[in-house]
């Protein structure tokens, strides 16, 4: 799945913060200056309309994230900021919150520009933007991206512009609507997506040199490996860097167990007595193809399973939704092919099921799906219990996940209800 999906997919469905004991770490050019960090909404010199919309953004008390990145926001004089965090951790809140809250509803003219790496993001933001100000009803937004047309000679009243690259630079420099002189704050989101796709970073750069020195630059990306640091240091020279300390997949929390199955049919079966005597709350299960997903989907729902379906064919807005409803417990068992191997927190499931093991190209393990899959089952701390479902030929690949990472995987009998039941208990 391209990253730009995976961020959108993660943003629709983060409609509450990830709570996250992470780390959270600062680095700034003065590290005597002293650092603020807040533990309510109301410590933030916020206007009241935007506590209003915060609260109805269901967010009760700032994320880590957000601790230490709002007062830098929202500081005078203005503050240049990297924050480098995942999806679900309030990132596009802040950001937002600081756009609002810099933004003058007296001057009838764009002071705040965002840039997303594609249309549907900046749709997205533009939602969130809508939400937290609704009560701000002065301040208005306009997208600058692909089917907004501009008639000539039409004056942006806007305060806030949110865009893609392509669109935004048009608007510059071609149709000559938006004076980035004026800008006061300059969000860029996503910036390892940008820098994923070819032509949005330079296009960027170009944007951005056009802004006056005295503007603030807010620069976020999931990650910070050494190509966003590099695009970022060209963006902002000496920024304020927060960086969310990645949480490491591991499987040192996870019971792992195979089942050895002749055919898809004993397969199944196999995971009917596997639900039979587990009290399972939800289960992701794995497919490697999209026919055996759907193929187990029938089978499941024709004996009275609430199932839900996964694959690439689905549109991002419809795999959220799929993903949401599992989330609220609608459906119990989300059956998904590696479209959702990643990137997907639900923090009720502790049970997955590869439905086999997933394999490359030439047909050995998938050492990193395969990581990615059962970590589904070990989100923040959890702990979780992971099946493989293999067929005799494949037992080999097994041992060669063993091997790579230096675990356990138990073999279990399908048909041995007591010692099912003893694991379960």
């Amino acid at each position: 799945v391209p990253l730009a999906e995976l961020s959108l997919m993660n943003k629709l469905i983060h409609t509450s913060l990830v709570e996250s004991d992470q780390h959270v770490e600062i680095l700034q050019r003065d590290p005597s200056s002293p650092l603020f960090s807040v533990k309510t909404f109301e410590e933030l010199p916020l206007k009241r309309e935007l506590l209003r919309g915060v609260y109805m953004m269901g967010f009760n008390r700032p994320s880590k994230i957000q601790e230490q990145a709002l007062p830098l926001m929202l500081a005078y004089p203005p503050q240049n900021l990297i924050a480098q965090s995942q999806s679900g951790t309030g990132k596009t809140a802040a950001f937002v919150l600081a756009m609002l809250s810099r933004a003058n509803a007296n001057e009838k003219y764009p002071q705040c520009l965002c840039l997303a790496p594609t249309y549907e993001l900046a749709l997205q933001i533009g939602q969130v933007v809508r939400t937290i100000g609704k009560f701000c009803t002065d301040i208005k937004v306009n997208y600058a991206v692909r089917g907004n047309r501009i008639l000539k000679g039409m004056v942006l009243e806007e305060q806030i512009i949110i865009g893609t690259p392509g669109t935004t630079l048009d608007w510059c420099f071609k149709q000559r609507i938006l004076d980035l002189t004026k800008i006061s704050l300059f969000v860029l989101d996503e910036a390892d997506i940008m820098i994923d796709t070819q032509g949005l970073s330079c296009q960027s750069i170009r944007i951005h040199r056009a802004l006056p020195m005295s503007c603030q630059v807010l620069l976020f990306s999931a990650t910070f490996k050494e190509p966003v640091r590099a695009f970022a240091e060209r963006i902002i020279p000496d920024p304020i860097v927060i960086k969310l300390r990645e949480e490491e997949l591991t499987l040192s929390n996870i019971r792992q167990y195979f089942m050895v199955c002749q055919n898809s049919e004993e397969q199944y079966k196999a995971l009917c007595n596997l639900y039979g005597s587990f009290t399972i709350g939800q289960v992701m299960i794995f497919c490697q193809t999209r026919r055996l997903a759907d193929w187990l989907s029938e089978k499941m729902s024709r004996d009275g399973h609430q199932v839900a379906t996964l694959t690439a064919e689905l549109t991002v807005v419809q795999r959220a939704s799929v993903i949401q409803r599992f989330r609220e417990g609608k459906e119990k068992v989300l059956i998904a092919t590696n479209v959702c191997a990643r990137g997907i927190d639900v923090q009720q499931v502790t049970t997955v099921v590869n439905f086999g093991l997933p394999r490359d190209v030439k047909g050995e393990p998938d050492f990193e799906t395969y990581l990615h899959r059962i970590g589904r089952a070990g989100r923040f701390g959890h702990r979780g219990i992971a099946f493989s479902m293999v067929e005799n030929e494949t037992v080999e690949l097994v041992h060669k996940i063993e091997e790579h990472f230096q675990t356990t995987i138990k073999q279990l009998d399908p048909y041995d209800m007591d010692e099912l039941e003893r694991l379960a208990a």
